[in-house]
């Protein structure tokens, strides 16, 4: 078993094909259909000091292929996705996005919460430039939310955002899907239903996935990065991946 001190400061070797860190580390070749993750570092300014929580993250996302990202609670997943979707930015690094790519999956944040449910879909469809009248009527049937769309947002329930963005995201066809541990969305029929739209309907599209179920991740992702510490190294190999995941 590989000891878990293999999480600590080394370069990463992605594997043939990927993006790959060349002598200077200030330059990032990469393949312009990839998500590419170059030399992430994320600090916050605290009342105790900076609080360093990602350290220099390198790893790249190539189309159709599912990428989960494991590691135990404050390990910086979140603020992984969050980055790589552009809701927070990098101290340091970059991220090149050859791909078409979703907010994080139920991200309610992006929402203005005086507007209505259906006012916050017409604005979305118009800045990805999708058909307004089909976004709404796709929403409008995943998302089960009837009469509570002529709501302000502002008097959702956290479980009646979820389920927006959850359909506001489904009805834009991403070639990359961001997902934050929240496929448990809405009783277990929604359950169903929102795995089956994601995992079945989107087989194809590439996925980068934070999960604690290692289930869905033996079942569909391919690859893992493991963060420790801040610090993240990628796996080809899933069940070493896993195993290493356990003894965190």
């Amino acid at each position: 078993m590989t000891p878990m001190n293999s999480l600590t400061p080394r370069p990463l070797v992605p594997e043939r094909g990927k993006a790959r860190a060349p002598s200077n580390p200030s330059r990032w070749v990469t393949d312009r259909r990839a998500i590419t993750v170059s030399h992430i570092h994320k600090v916050y300014e605290t009342q105790t000091g900076p609080k360093t929580v990602l350290t220099d993250i390198n790893f790249s996302v190539q189309p159709g292929q599912k990428l989960a990202v494991l590691g135990r609670n404050g390990a910086g997943k979140s603020t992984l996705v969050k980055i790589i979707g552009g809701v927070e930015r990098p101290t340091h690094g970059r991220i090149h996005r050859g791909m078409s790519m979703s907010w994080p999956l139920a991200f309610g944040g992006g929402f203005e919460a005086a507007m209505t449910g259906y006012d916050n879909i017409r604005f979305i469809a118009r800045l990805y430039q999708q058909p307004i009248r089909d976004v709404i009527e796709k929403v409008d049937d995943f998302a089960e939310l009837g009469s509570n769309l002529l709501l302000p947002v502002k008097y959702y329930s956290s479980g009646m955002r979820a389920r927006l963005a959850f359909a506001l995201t489904l009805a834009i066809d991403f070639d990359c899907y961001l997902i934050d541990e929240v496929i448990s969305v809405g009783d277990q029929r929604f359950h169903k239903k929102c795995h089956d739209a994601l995992f079945r309907e989107r087989e194809g599209a590439a996925m980068i996935l934070v999960s604690h179920d290692t289930g869905i991740i033996r079942e569909f992702c391919g690859s893992a990065l493991v963060l420790k510490n801040g610090y993240g190294r990628e796996f080809s190999d899933l069940d070493l991946a896993i195993s290493i995941y356990s003894t965190l």
